[in-house]
């Protein structure tokens, strides 16, 4: 009996250093098996420990039709469901999105020929869970940030221009793409929504194409009963694009709600749970992908491949995107962006903050050995539409060898070795985030909106 005892003692010893190595994670039952109260290392992903704020349904319904509507781009042609689609996992499949100018949806988007011709510099990300307590940014280099520094609520790239009154963070958030030449808003020259945006940074105030767009709205009567079940005390003269955005932002936190996953429901193949252990041991992918969320919302170099036309400063002439430093001007985070949550990871392909990888195991081996696959990268590996015009600048800083030595120096994860089998096992564990039925939203597409005008 003290032999058995003091084996099973010194086993115990020897799985918490293993653990502790992160050569092993607790097995199935073993917190039970031994009597001590130990919860395993992924406990603290299920989604059971995410919650929500109560959806407010009507300010959902009007958001839904905004979110929808072209009227809200300047050539009214785009609107934000266009990459931020229902049938394509709340974004739009391509490395880098077409626009303003576009035509088509997801992989089939192309540019418009005749019109300018500009790529959104970074990939369109997910909409998955943004609306749960505890998400504090967004955007890939988390230029929008919850703080009280400015009275709005937030920091922002519009500092203290950004109004007051907005209730949350993606509505915050959905008052600037419609600012954006490449994304909503079009060429100055050709719409007054465009032209005023222009206007704005060149006196350094917003605000007038917030107003441009508010007087759009409010000028479509089919809009009016649903802007009364939103804001049944509010008269509709008094109506602003903050009312808007919040309604855009309410439909955005209640529509992709997705944490009941076949991991959250322990419903693992052999394969994935291999994953899983490799996920929250060795692999060490839960230092920063962790959490219910799988994401620490902080900053990371990984020396993704650089392309597209980059999203430089004002003053630089060098097509580059240094991620996080753009915002902050802190070399210490030149290079860095967020780190993505997972959840639905294996519906939203391409990868990276300019989707330089289309599958998981590209993006897993760049993790495991980012220098040398920043070396090896081609471009077989992205999703971007094939415009003449753009191609020798889509992948021109790849030959800029002080750029690209930059970025290298900047990488902050260590190399491991991942076989291919341990590879194809994260792959299988990734595809187990996947919430089948929370991923369609609640309201869905909508089949027409007040306006009028095709939805994509």
């Amino acid at each position: 009996m003290e032999d058995r005892s003091h084996r099973t003692a010194f086993k115990t010893v020897i799985q918490f250093a293993a653990v502790a190595l992160g050569l092993m994670a607790w097995p199935s039952g073993y917190v039970q098996a031994v009597g001590i109260e130990v919860a395993s290392p992924w406990d603290s992903a299920n989604g059971k420990h995410v919650s929500f704020p109560e959806v407010k349904e009507p300010l959902a319904a009007l958001g839904q039709k905004l979110f929808y509507d072209p009227i809200l781009s300047g050539n009214k042609n785009i609107s934000c469901g266009t990459c931020h689609n229902h049938d394509l996992a709340s974004a739009d499949g391509q490395s880098l999105g077409v626009g303003e100018g576009g035509e088509g949806l997801g992989k089939d988007r192309v540019f418009r020929p005749g019109l300018h011709m500009a790529r959104v510099p970074r990939s369109a990300p997910s909409l998955f869970n943004l609306g749960a307590d505890g998400v504090k940014r967004l955007f890939h280099d988390g230029r929008l940030e919850i703080d009280d520094f400015y009275a709005n609520g937030f920091v922002s790239p519009a500092t203290d221009d950004l109004p007051t009154g907005l209730t949350s963070l993606t509505a915050a958030q959905a008052m600037f793409p419609v600012t954006s030449f490449t994304e909503m808003a079009g060429d100055p020259e050709e719409n007054e929504v465009a032209a005023a945006s222009l206007d704005d940074m060149t006196d350094g105030e917003m605000g007038e194409v917030w107003r441009l767009l508010t007087a759009r709205i409010v000028a479509i009567d089919a809009y009016e009963p649903a802007i009364a079940d939103a804001y049944p005390d509010l008269d509709l003269k008094d109506l602003t694009y903050v009312h808007l955005a919040n309604a855009i932002g309410e439909f955005i936190n209640g529509e992709w709600r997705t944490v009941d996953s076949p991991f959250d429901r322990d419903e693992l193949s052999a394969e994935a749970r291999i994953g899983r252990d490799l996920f929250f041991g060795r692999a060490n992918c839960s230092s920063c992908h962790s959490g219910a969320l799988f994401t620490d919302q902080e900053f990371h170099a990984l020396g993704i491949p650089p392309i597209g036309p980059g999203a430089q400063r004002k003053f630089e002439q060098v097509t580059r995107d240094v991620g996080r430093m753009r915002f902050t001007n802190d070399l210490a985070d030149a290079y860095a962006f967020r780190t993505p949550s997972l959840r639905n990871v294996a519906l939203t392909a391409p990868y990276g903050h300019n989707g330089a990888y289309a599958t998981l195991e590209g993006i897993i081996r760049h993790h495991a050995r980012p220098v040398e696959m920043l070396a090896a990268w081609t471009s077989d590996e992205v999703r971007l539409p094939e415009v003449n015009g753009l191609i020798r600048s889509d992948y021109a800083v790849l030959d800029n060898e002080r750029e690209m030595a930059r970025l290298q120096a900047a990488i902050t994860i260590e190399p491991m070795d991942l076989s291919d089998e341990d590879i194809d096992a994260l792959v299988a564990f990734l595809e187990t985030l996947t919430d089948e039925d929370g991923v369609n939203g609640r309201l869905g597409k909508p089949d027409t909106v007040p306006s009028g005008l095709p939805v994509d």
